[in-house]
């Protein structure tokens, strides 16, 4: 009989139940049932005739008003910070082409050349340890790169 409840109780919340009659059922252990016949204990009806799931969507919250004290800002107010925030946000970004710049500098007279630290004995070159130096200036590239593209889409949805 346990078997069969508790099978009843996993079909019931995996699979939307159709029956002619669905009832919630209470057992003497205390357990809640969804079954479609009546066991005994305490039953009560959930539907009939139509489908039920076993899962309701979560409540909403209201929304809230805005409080009378909230603090509010002038229409000028805002406009100047604004174009503060847009003149801070377009100094970066030059600040950020320069540095991409130099960046690309770097790393190209650094592939051109064999550093010191790339050599081995009888004149070859380590070139997993080249491979690890010019990764590090690429990786500085690459983030300079995102950065200008993060300022230019910060810099877009500004009004």
């Amino acid at each position: 009989m346990k078997a069969r409840l508790g099978f009843l109780l996993v079909i019931g919340c995996v699979v939307p139940a159709t029956a002619d009659t669905l009832y919630k059922c209470t057992t003497a252990e205390g357990r809640i049932v969804y079954t479609n016949q009546k066991v005994p204990g305490n039953c009560l009806v959930v539907s009939q005739d139509k489908p039920v799931s076993t899962f309701s969507p979560p409540p909403m919250k209201p929304r809230q008003a805005t409080p009378a004290d909230f603090p509010r800002v002038e229409s000028a107010q805002q406009r100047s910070r604004d174009a503060e925030r847009r003149t801070i946000l377009e100094q970066e970004l030059a600040n950020e082409v320069r540095m991409l710049e130099a960046a690309r500098k770097n790393l190209q007279e650094q592939e051109a050349i064999i550093a010191p630290e790339d050599r081995i004995m009888g004149g070859g070159v380590n070139l997993a340890r080249r491979e690890e130096r010019l990764r590090e200036l690429r990786e500085k590239v690459q983030l300079h790169e995102r950065n200008i593209e993060a300022l230019k889409k910060e810099l877009a949805n500004l009004k």
